[in-house]
């Protein structure tokens, strides 16, 4: 197992966020300051800073293909589309995503937004590690996809021109950030393991462990229970 990274300082107390980055405007609500302040508190700077930059990207990226999403609903999927993974927000028993998106839904409920948009809120973060389907939904769902996408996997970089991304990134710094957040996504799943099938995180856990073994799927369905 890999030697396991040593934390990014914390951030001071205190401190403020642009409210305008790359030509993206962060809405200056009560809703997005308190979500803001929500992330800040349950997260490590790497995924705090990683949020915001999935928000300034998939806005970016979004805009590109003539589209605009809610800015509040895009922000909330963006900041807690990683939430399950820190301690204050993860279970035991289901997926990250999930948990992520069962505390978007209740904080967008407990801030007056509607059921159907906590729903969309919800599948944004849901989805956000499922390939392509969020790409055929509303635009709050497929925004936090275009933005994980940009930040993790580097896809449609060229998409953003070099002014916007180095402002970006002057804002919210990625530094070590493959390594970091590899690191984070494991310590959030390490404990559920079971939870990964069928999902891309099984990667992670082979990477940082060597006895970690991934369910088949053939094997599932030619040993499960049908007598045939």
């Amino acid at each position: 197992m890999s030697e396991p990274l040593t934390a990014p300082p914390t951030a001071p107390s205190g401190e403020c966020f642009d409210r305008t980055i790359a030509g993206i405007a962060v809405p200056d609500t009560d809703l997005v300051r308190a979500a803001t302040a929500l992330v800040r508190e349950a997260a490590d700077d790497t995924v705090f800073h990683h949020s915001r930059r999935v928000y300034l990207w998939g806005m970016l990226q979004l805009a590109a293909q003539g589209r605009t999403a809610d800015p509040e609903l895009a922000y909330v999927g963006a900041m807690f589309h990683d939430l399950g993974l820190t301690p204050a927000y993860r279970t035991s028993d289901r997926r990250f995503e999930i948990d992520g998106a069962e505390a978007a839904y209740g904080f967008l409920r407990d801030h007056g937004r509607s059921p159907e948009d906590a729903r969309a809120a919800w599948l944004a973060v849901a989805l956000h590690t499922t390939p392509e389907v969020p790409h055929h939904l509303a635009p709050e769902v497929t925004v936090v996809t275009l933005g994980v996408e940009t930040d993790v996997l580097g896809l449609r970089l060229d998409r953003i021109e070099p002014g916007p991304r180095a402002e970006v990134l002057a804002a919210h710094p990625r530094p070590d950030f493959k390594n970091r957040i590899l690191r984070a996504f494991y310590e959030g799943m390490a404990s559920r393991p079971a939870t990964t099938f069928g999902t891309m995180n099984d990667d992670v856990l082979a990477h940082f462990d060597p006895a970690f073994r991934r369910v088949d799927f053939v094997r599932v369905i030619q040993e499960n229970a049908w007598p045939e």
